[in-house]
């Protein structure tokens, strides 16, 4: 054992990476969930093939983190990491608490609390890995993925280093924004002295529809947005371009049911979209504002007329049709972060997440999107990362299981 594992080990009772001999996960205190129907109806399946929190009904709050890993560590410290971070994704997505050896009255306790006597509220759990991972420090640079790389250099981008990247990401979901938090709160907690917090961002609003079920949401502008979302009662087209099947190049055995998210942070800039005329706002987006209908259109589903729409419209450019039929599943949020520290003005807008079974889709829309969109007037993208998000965990296992059960 190494004095990093040492030190993981020493720190548990402080919130530390709890690890019991073996690796093994001592349950202690838990509050029991309230098992009427309605707690029986907001909880979603920790395990599956595939992660929760992806086509998953979009829930109404976010928090998202991404982290470093700290130097020392080797693979199999960051295994154990991954164990225990779904054992406690798997009880807290079921109302419990995140378990472990409270240590008794001199000790801090194992969980934070603030979720106690809450409902699941629908969390969902969902782990990534960033690029960086997969350098020498855990011999994994064998198994990246190919399209696991970096972002390029993207037109409009004025990335902040201190938003952007990160080894792992966490991202919570849920109705309750309580509950989403203390999700966040108590893995990074169980990670104290294996990872840091690199960035956060708390969401509010999603922006999004990922099912037919639910209503389409406005953003901060007041426009309808993921009218044309992929939506998750289609299977095929989840297929097609979300879920990684390890039959393409570049897509290794360990990812098979896994998938790709990209996370931006876009800043609207609100007080000079405030400004702009109705007509100006509608041409930029190429929707009406009340009903969300394309322009020239009436109703909000109705198959927008592409060559009537402007041709900076940011509806005909993002649009499949104008990208070789490339799509991707949104599930982005809105943020409010008080105001900047120069002029005063809302620091608020869209937290983008998309989930595509290859990055490049994402870079191929938004070179295009960044190269010619009206809509890159009011906004601009501050923040980025993107992570290999692996399959679900089977029962009993743990999220990561395929790429790393045998580490060592």
């Amino acid at each position: 054992m190494g004095l990093t594992r040492r030190r993981l080990l020493a720190s548990a009772g402080a919130g530390g990476l709890a690890a019991a001999a073996g690796g093994g996960f001592v349950v202690g205190r838990e509050t029991a969930p309230d098992d009427g129907p309605d707690a029986a109806a907001q909880t979603v399946p920790f395990h599956g093939e595939h992660q929760a929190g992806i086509a998953t009904a979009a829930q109404d709050r976010l928090h998202f983190a991404a982290f470093d890993v700290e130097d020392g560590l080797r693979a199999a410290d960051l295994r154990d990491l991954l164990r225990e971070w779904s054992r406690a994704a798997e009880r807290m997505t079921v109302g419990q608490t995140v378990g472990g050896d409270d240590g008794g009255q001199l000790a801090p306790p194992a969980d934070t609390g603030e979720a106690l006597g809450l409902t699941p509220a629908r969390l969902t759990v969902t782990f990534g890995l960033g690029p960086s991972l997969f350098d020498d420090r855990f011999g994994l640079a064998a198994s990246r993925p190919e399209p696991l790389r970096d972002l390029p250099a993207l037109p409009g981008d004025e990335l902040d280093p201190a938003r952007s990247g990160g080894d792992l990401c966490v991202q919570a979901c849920a109705d309750d924004p309580q509950v989403a938090f203390h999700a966040v709160r108590n893995l990074a907690r169980i990670g104290r002295g294996a990872v840091t917090v690199r960035w956060s961002q708390l969401g509010f609003g999603r922006t999004s529809s990922t099912s037919k079920a639910q209503t389409t949401p406005r953003n901060l502008m007041g426009f309808k947005d993921g009218t044309r979302n992929l939506k998750a009662e289609d299977p095929s087209d989840l297929a097609r371009h979300v879920w990684v099947a390890g039959d393409r190049p570049g897509e290794p055995a360990w990812l098979r049911g896994g998938t790709y998210l990209v996370a931006r942070r876009i800043r609207m800039l609100i007080e000079v979209w405030d400004r702009a005329s109705l007509g100006d706002q509608e041409q930029t987006i190429g929707r009406h504002k009340a009903s969300g209908a394309p322009l020239g259109a009436r109703e909000e589903f109705d198959t927008p007329n592409f060559a009537r729409l402007p041709v900076d419209s940011h509806v005909r450019l993002a649009a499949p049709a104008s990208n070789e039929g490339t799509a991707l599943l949104r599930r982005g949020y809105s943020f409010t972060d008080g105001l900047d520290d120069r002029l005063g003005q809302l620091d608020a807008g869209l937290f983008f997440l998309s989930f595509q079974r290859d990055p490049d889709a994402f870079v191929r829309i938004q070179r295009r999107l960044g190269s010619a969109d009206k809509l890159n007037e009011y906004i601009k993208h501050v923040g980025s990362g993107v992570f290999a998000i692996p399959p679900g965990a089977r029962r009993g296992g743990w999220v990561g299981e395929t790429l790393l059960a045998l580490s060592r």
